[in-house]
């Protein structure tokens, strides 16, 4: 028996396996106005006639100065919707379903003038020193990530995952290593992520998953360890998480900790996810090898495999992942002839 082809659903959301292609930024935005042109049609329709069960397109900034680079996504316009809508008819099309990652880079907006963060501390010290939110501001960022989810909804995705990893906004915010405010969102760390779920729960439809996307450990010197984000996840699962999606680090500059590099190394971090939570489990991290895919979900790691580099690599890893475990893909009519 293989894994990698089962169906998987949860709530309304209703995949036709349990492949799920992880977000990656491309970059690629030349007009600068947070728009998908192109280059992301192409990139995201062709994963899914490769097979792709779940696709969540790219980190999608709540306001132009959350940004990553100039060149990312944004939903903070209306006018936005469409480009997006475009993709997501076409994902729909080829039997694929599709989310998008709601964030808000902080303090590693590369390209803001002065980025913002939870408090005053740069990423590293080459980095330009963010400027804390007043406490109002955190309450009107809440209402940001909320309205960009209300549009990503408009677009017509499947499922929202919220970007609370590799060094993010409501990364920094629960990070005790990052966040030193003294008012409320400083002395409890969860509460701007809880406030952000509770927001874009009140947009979303009922039967709509929400995904978190969260780093289980830290690897800056200090960082913090799986307890202490499982204890956060915890408020993040009663607040309205469905799924989580386990990564790892970006918080800041690596230190004494060392990421592994092998295929595999953070399902021991899914896994203890799955355990101590009780809810579905995307894992992630050089699982592009499908018999480890598909030995990831039949050990009870996880439940759903996220691969990126993979699929950058070849945009038919699904297809070509589920003929590796013995089992015969679904195809589109026109490619059905090389298989």
């Amino acid at each position: 028996m293989s894994y990698l082809n089962v169906p998987f659903s949860i709530k309304g959301l209703q995949l036709n396996n349990s492949i799920v292609m992880a977000p990656m930024c491309q970059y690629s935005v030349t007009e600068k106005d947070g728009k998908p042109n192109d280059w992301h049609y192409v990139h995201y329709l062709s994963r899914a006639v490769g097979g792709t069960g779940l696709i969540l397109m790219e980190m999608t900034d709540v306001e132009p100065d959350g940004r990553i680079t100039d060149q990312d996504l944004g939903l903070w316009s209306d006018e936005q919707i469409p480009a997006f809508k475009r993709i997501i008819d076409g994902v729909h099309s080829h039997g694929s379903k599709i989310g998008i990652q709601i964030a808000h880079a902080g303090r590693k907006a590369l390209d803001a003038e002065v980025p913002v963060g939870p408090s005053e501390l740069p990423y590293d010290s080459k980095s330009k020193k963010p400027r804390a939110l007043t406490t109002g501001e955190v309450k009107e960022m809440v209402v940001k990530f909320r309205e960009a989810v209300r549009r990503a909804i408009a677009a017509g995705v499947d499922t929202i995952e919220l970007h609370g990893a590799h060094g993010y906004l409501i990364h920094q915010f629960h990070s005790p290593g990052i966040n030193n405010r003294t008012d409320e969102y400083g002395k409890q760390l969860s509460l701007f992520g809880v406030e952000v779920i509770r927001a874009v729960k009140s947009v979303m439809p009922s039967d709509m998953p929400l995904i978190m996307r969260i780093s289980a450990v830290e690897y800056m010197d200090g960082g913090y360890e799986l307890d202490h984000s499982i204890a956060i996840a915890k408020d993040y699962m009663s607040a309205g998480v469905d799924v989580f999606h386990v990564s790892s680090g970006g918080d800041g500059p690596i230190g004494e900790r060392k990421p592994g590099n092998f295929p595999g190394y953070q399902l021991p971090l899914a896994k203890a996810y799955r355990e101590a939570l009780s809810v579905p489990v995307i894992a992630v991290g050089q699982l592009e090898d499908p018999i480890v895919a598909d030995a990831a979900i039949e050990s009870g790691d996880a439940d759903l495999i996220a691969v990126a580099r993979g699929m950058l690599r070849d945009p038919y890893w699904a297809t070509h992942a589920i003929q590796a475990v013995g089992h015969k893909p679904e195809l589109p009519e026109q490619y059905k002839r090389a298989y």
